[in-house]
């Protein structure tokens, strides 16, 4: 019989706590609104304080808790801090679990990068992932408590937006192998230059298990600087890209407005890479994880294969097909996020993906420091080359770019994603192609969600 994924004594023990009746746990949540059968809820105390939502979880069926406080004769574990329990979870998780452990950073890809990678895991065995963007100082560790004891492999996405978050998050994860997608001028509201963003996102390597794995993007222009960092561990260095010392060089790449190919060259032998979405940069994320499944004993025609079946995740450039007040439209979701790297590879993909005009709804891109308005503004060019031909913007940040643009492709800028929709409605003509991106806390999510509800009729 397979054994539980927690019990509260084991949780107790690792916790230095105490167990206050018995339960068998078989996942572990923080928000109360996820809570089910079988669940642990840990309440972490942010702008508000989880305890009072105890109540809660357990009316949505959690089996237990862990509290500070004392909760009667419900089944919990009272610790004096909920939060560094669940780091002892997640460390202890670790300690009795074998699998192959992967952390994924880096300023651009990450959530595709770590996606992608958990596809091939699951061909290729018992395989856990972060969810979402499950990447900073909870997210980590709860990734890592939820992780089942039979795991042969895991994948875990790792975020910074400050110096020393990556060094103590890799320090409890303890990965064997640490992947950098890339480095770019995103966070720059935090640091002072892309230097000191390299530096950070170098900080993965503090804990990689000596003689671990670095997989490095060998077209970056700061792979010296990470291959150096790595090299401190003793790690062996798998790298990808076009660079003609690529370890995994990509090659021969095709874009079609359903597909993108390329040919991989690596141990001296070809290897044809077909995946189901459209972009340059997608053909990237696949080699970075075609390279990491390498270093966890995964072969690259197994990897090569199960990346044929990737789905897109929410909001990272899938696309679907909608008429709105009887037009015909093709919508491009990138609103999940966005930095310049990212704008720049959407505008390219979106151009390749284009089956008529092509409008584009724009919001901020955050957290770029100084120069943000700068940056901003230089998107023009990069929307003139993609054959953008109307753009709808939003965001303090975005009405720098609408200077800069032509007045042809001059939309309206608005203040949120109902106006959006509204100045979207009015744009639009049947066998357009509409591309949404922005920063997360620009809003266009919602935009997404207000086209996909108002809708006459969805045809994808």
């Amino acid at each position: 019989m397979e054994k539980p994924l927690w019990t509260l004594a084991e949780i107790a023990m690792v916790c230095g706590g105490t167990a206050v009746g018995q339960a068998q746990i078989s996942g572990v949540v923080i928000d109360s609104r996820e809570a089910d059968a079988g669940d642990l809820f840990i309440p972490l105390k942010d702008k508000r304080d989880g305890h009072d939502f105890i109540d809660a979880a357990f009316a949505g069926g959690a089996a237990a808790a862990l509290s500070e406080i004392d909760l009667g004769g419900r089944p919990y574990v009272r610790v004096t801090d909920s939060y560094k329990a669940l780091q002892d979870m997640a460390s202890a998780a670790r300690r009795r679990c074998k699998a192959v452990r992967v952390g994924v950073t880096g300023s651009v890809g990450k959530t595709s990068i770590k996606e992608m990678i958990a596809v091939i895991f699951d061909a290729a065995g018992a395989m856990h992932k972060s969810v979402r963007s499950f990447n900073n100082h909870w997210g980590v560790p709860l990734t890592m408590a939820r992780m089942p004891r039979q795991t042969e492999r895991a994948v875990f996405e790792m975020g910074m937006n400050h110096a020393g978050e990556l060094s103590a998050l890799s320090a409890m994860l303890q990965p064997d192998i640490a992947v950098i997608s890339l480095i770019a001028p995103a966070h720059l509201a935090h640091f002072d230059s892309v230097d000191d963003i390299a530096a950070a996102k170098a900080e993965i390597f503090d804990g990689l298990i000596i003689g671990g794995t670095a997989v490095l993007n060998r077209d970056d222009d700061y792979y010296d600087v990470l291959s150096e960092s790595a090299l401190t561990r003793q790690a062996s260095i798998i790298s990808f890209g076009h660079h003609k010392d690529a370890a995994l060089r990509v090659s021969e790449i095709e874009i079609t407005d359903q597909k993108s190919c390329a040919v991989i060259c690596y141990g001296g032998a070809k290897y044809n890479l077909e995946l189901p979405v459209t972009g340059a940069h997608w053909v990237m994320n696949a080699a970075a994880a075609i390279a990491a499944a390498l270093a966890a004993g995964v072969s690259i025609e197994t990897a090569i294969k199960a990346l044929a079946g990737y789905v897109i995740p929410h909001g990272r450039g899938g696309s679907f097909d909608v008429v709105i007040n009887g037009k015909a439209v093709h919508v491009i979701d990138e609103s999940y996020n966005a930095n310049p790297v990212s704008m720049r590879a959407a505008l390219s993909a979106a151009a390749q993906q284009s089956r008529g005009r092509l409008v584009a709804v724009l919001g901020d891109m955050f957290e770029l420091g100084k120069d943000e308005i700068a940056i901003h503004a230089a998107l023009a060019p990069d929307i003139e080359a993609a054959g953008v031909k109307r753009v709808i913007l939003t965001g303090e940040c975005m009405r720098a770019l609408r200077g800069a643009l032509p007045r042809p492709l001059r939309g309206l800028w608005v203040r949120d994603a109902q106006l959006a929709f509204e100045a979207l409605q009015d744009e639009i003509e049947s066998g357009d192609t509409v591309l949404i991106k922005g920063s997360n806390a620009s809003g266009l999510g919602e935009l997404v969600k207000l086209i996909r509800s108002h809708h006459n009729k969805d045809v994808s």
